[in-house]
C-alpha cells in the first residue's frame, strides 16, 4: 500500500471517530434532557439523509472546428476548337446600263388646209317660221300671255343639218329663247353651202322666229 493511500485511510478514520464522538455527546444530552427519543429519531433521519454531494465533472469542451480545407479550383478546360467554313463572298456583277439614244423626233404634221371659202351660202328648205307649231309654245309663256321675236345664229354642217344654235337677240323670255333653238335644231333642213373647191362645206345662217299668243 502506498503512502498516499495510507494517509487517506488515516484521515477517514479520524473523521469517523469525530462523528461517533459527536453522536455520543448528542445521545447523552438527549438522555439528560428527556429528549432522547426525539434526538435519536432526528439523528437517525439525518444519518439516513446525509449524503456527500460530489462535485459535477467540468463540462467537456466542444471539439475545435475542423480546419477549412482548401479545395483547388478545377482546371480550366479550353473550349473545343470549332472550324467554321466561311463561304466566300458572292461575286456581284455590275450590269452596265446602255442608254439608247432617243429616237429622232418626227417632223411636225403639216397644218390642215384652210377650209374652202364659201362661194354659195346655205339655204333653208322651206319657211323656218312654219316649223313652229302651237304645241311648241312653252306653257309658262303661254299662261303668262308672253310673246316675242327671237333672232338666232344657226351652224349648218356640210350635210345641211343644224349643229349649233346661239341667241343673238332674246324675246325677253328665256323659255321662248330655248324653245326656238330646240325646234330649229330638230326640224330645220338646209341646202349646204358650196365651197371654193366645189364641194359642200360648213356655213352659218341667221334666222328670226316670232312667238305670238293666239286667242282660242
Amino acid at each position: 500500500m502506498s503512502y498516499a493511500q495510507r494517509k487517506e485511510m488515516s484521515s477517514n478514520r479520524t473523521v469517523s471517530i469525530i462523528i461517533v464522538a459527536l453522536i455520543h455527546l448528542i445521545l447523552g444530552y438527549a438522555i439528560v434532557t428527556g429528549l432522547a427519543y426525539n434526538v435519536v429519531k432526528k439523528a437517525a433521519e439525518d444519518l439516513k439523509t446525509f449524503d456527500v454531494e460530489e462535485e459535477p465533472p467540468p463540462p467537456e469542451e466542444p471539439p475545435p472546428p475542423p480546419e477549412p480545407v482548401d479545395i483547388p479550383p478545377p482546371p480550366m478546360t479550353p473550349p473545343p476548337m470549332v472550324r467554321l467554313d466561311v463561304a466566300p463572298p458572292p461575286i456581284q456583277l455590275q450590269q452596265r446600263e446602255i442608254t439608247q439614244p432617243p429616237p429622232p423626233m418626227a417632223p411636225p404634221a403639216p397644218p390642215p388646209p384652210p377650209p374652202p371659202r364659201v362661194v354659195q351660202t346655205a339655204k333653208a328648205k322651206g319657211s323656218l317660221q312654219g316649223l313652229i307649231q302651237p304645241d311648241d309654245y312653252p306653257d309658262s309663256a303661254l299662261e303668262a300671255g308672253v310673246g316675242g321675236t327671237v333672232r338666232v345664229r344657226l351652224e349648218i354642217s356640210a350635210q345641211g343639218r343644224v349643229t349649233g344654235c346661239s341667241v343673238q337677240k332674246s324675246a325677253g323670255n328665256s323659255a321662248l329663247d330655248r324653245a326656238t333653238c330646240s325646234v330649229l335644231t330638230r326640224r330645220a333642213r338646209f341646202t349646204p353651202a358650196i365651197g371654193s373647191d366645189g364641194g359642200p362645206t360648213n356655213d352659218s345662217y341667221v334666222a328670226t322666229i316670232t312667238w305670238q299668243v293666239v286667242d282660242q
